[in-house]
């Protein structure tokens, strides 16, 4: 039995085409240790290098964390892969700078979110009346100055 879901994706996948005319070829560099570096050479369809185009680095490492470990990547911007080795330390410490920031940014949001008893998906889901200890909280529930 076919549903409009599977449908869909059949249509999303029949509809699947690879940009050939921006293909590149991957090649990976570790030192074993920390440091993996990410060279990806622009290829023309027929798999020759494509010179009128840059050739990307990108930096990956895992750094360890009270709540385990953390997958890091991040651009190098180099011309070749003796400076992108070279340019790995400070890129993968901007790129650590960037998730603290969104993480900083994730916790203002997550603290600034107002709770309103009795609504659901809004800090909670209490009824009304129900709120606090007490009897305070919730639509009517509380008692003010008695």
């Amino acid at each position: 039995m076919s549903t409009d879901n599977d449908d869909a994706q059949a249509e999303a996948l029949g509809e699947l085409r690879v940009e050939t005319e921006n293909l590149y070829r991957e090649e990976l560099y570790t030192d074993l240790r920390v440091a993996t570096i990410r060279r990806l050479v622009p290829v023309r369809p027929d798999g020759a290098p494509d010179d009128s185009r840059e050739t990307l680095y990108s930096g990956q490492t895992t750094l360890m964390s009270q709540a385990g470990p953390i997958p890091v990547e991040c651009p190098i911007e180099a011309k070749t892969l003796s400076e992108a080795a070279q340019k790995f330390p400070e890129a993968v410490k901007e790129a650590v700078d960037r998730l603290m920031e969104e993480a900083r940014e994730i916790r203002r949001r997550e603290a600034s979110r107002i709770v309103v008893p009795g609504v659901p998906g809004v800090g909670g889901n209490v009824p009304p009346g129900r709120g606090f200890p007490g009897g305070g909280g919730g639509a009517g529930g509380g008692i003010i100055g008695g």
